[in-house]
């Protein structure tokens, strides 16, 4: 089935952007980043400020900016069956040369699991500049990606310099 990504969550102060490759089908029916109850992103962010996990989605979102963090997936859209990254065919990448432009203060670009930073490092990259700009390969915060809780945080929290 051909699937949609989700508009960037970004505001002119955010500095950072954290991206998935593209939303699973809980996410992409709640239409909200990183939905599944499993998925441990949130619990990571808020973890890394040491913040009381936020349940309600927009308090997450003004959670997010308030630190300068923006969301969205490398991919625009694919052709996928069920959640797994592994699944993904025809993907097209989303427009970061309009996002960059839009948005110029962006100097990291986190990426949340290895399929995220490999589609971004064939599809999108060759064709940007990255001067300014710093790639950081994390952990996926996926269910499917079996790392412990413990593990997870940890090199979030060792390869996120900005905290």
């Amino acid at each position: 089935m051909r699937i949609q990504s989700f508009p960037p969550i970004m505001n002119d102060e955010s500095t950072i952007l954290i991206l998935g490759s593209m939303p699973g089908v809980v996410s992409l029916s709640q239409h909200q980043y990183y939905a599944h109850p499993r998925n441990h992103f949130w619990r990571i962010l808020y973890d890394l400020y040491q913040t009381p996990l936020e349940m309600d989605y927009d308090r997450r979102i003004a959670f997010a900016l308030s630190r300068g963090i923006g969301l969205w997936d490398v991919l625009g859209e694919c052709i996928r069956e069920g959640s797994l990254d592994s699944n993904i065919q025809e993907a097209v990448p989303n427009d970061f040369i309009s996002l960059f432009q839009a948005y110029p203060r962006i100097t990291h670009l986190m990426f949340n699991g290895a399929k995220a930073y490999e589609e971004f490092t064939r599809r999108v990259a060759p064709q940007l500049d990255l001067e300014g700009k710093k790639l950081h390969k994390l952990p996926s915060t996926s269910p499917a990606h079996t790392m412990a809780y413990v593990r997870k945080l940890e090199a979030w929290k060792n390869e996120i310099v900005w905290i």
